[in-house]
């Protein structure tokens, strides 16, 4: 049985109030597909969509989904409708909803899709509510349908971080982008295999003054070690040369 959401008091953000300031390069780009647009302008407006929801600054082969690019271009589906098949894959659901909890998971959908942080811990539990009773695919329509979005966004606008730069204020928030993919406890639930580096606490430093931060690097001492020992040897065999000319006349 799905449960209707729970309400919540919004908290005082600078997205809460219009702004009149006029945009700087400082602001967010709007990407969007109001006008007709070229192939480059399109390959722009599909790269920030992965860069919105993925949170991958760089565009992988692995992270594409080919179908819904075509879909775009061609004019089947509008940008929310790309940005509700990137938050409903596989890739989205195995990154980002696989290795976080529910109320983790939240915060960052709130983020990348409605383009602000969440107001408090009630809002998280009220949408992690529906996470839990409803499933992801209903968590992310809601979202999508909901007035926030269409007044921000509607169905030509990639999302992005709204208002994080105020003029009347020296620095402005810190990007959304700044939040890991998954936190310390996933992390540590990873396997330890030579693709992680050693913890700080197994350092070791060598003789030659260098250390073994990756596993790899395990038992490099005794090699490089063999090495020097190598040298100092033919030096030594190179240096006698001329000495035992003088005993034997060469």
């Amino acid at each position: 049985m799905s449960l209707p959401l729970l309400e919540y008091a919004p908290s005082s953000q600078n997205q809460r109030v219009a702004g009149f300031e006029v945009p700087g390069d400082e602001q967010a780009w709007a990407f969007s597909t109001d006008a007709i647009l070229s192939a480059i302008e399109m390959d722009a407006v599909i790269q920030a969509a992965y860069r919105q929801i993925l949170n991958e600054q760089q565009m992988t082969s692995s992270s594409r989904i080919p179908y819904l690019e075509s879909q775009l271009r061609s004019g089947q589906i509008t940008v929310r409708e790309f940005i509700r098949g990137l938050a409903t894959s596989e890739i989205f659901r195995t990154r980002n909803y696989d290795t976080n909890n529910n109320y983790r998971f939240v915060q960052m959908c709130i983020q990348r899709l409605l383009g602000r942080e969440v107001y408090n811990d009630r809002e998280k539990f009220a949408w992690s509510t529906v996470l839990a009773t409803k499933g992801l695919n209903s968590f992310i329509n809601e979202l999508l349908e909901s007035e926030e979005y269409l007044t921000n966004f509607g169905d030509h606008t990639v999302p992005f971080q709204r208002r994080r730069v105020v003029q009347q204020r020296t620095t402005g928030d810190l990007p959304f982008a700044r939040m890991a993919r998954y936190d310390e406890f996933h992390l540590a639930q990873l396997p330890k295999t030579s693709a992680y580096a050693v913890p700080a606490s197994t350092y070791r430093v060598t003789n030659i003054g260098r250390g073994d931060r990756w596993t790899w690097q395990q038992g490099s001492e005794k090699r490089y070690a063999q090495i020097w020992y190598g040298i100092i040897l033919a030096s030594v065999g190179f240096l006698s040369l001329p000495l035992l000319g003088l005993i034997f006349g060469w």
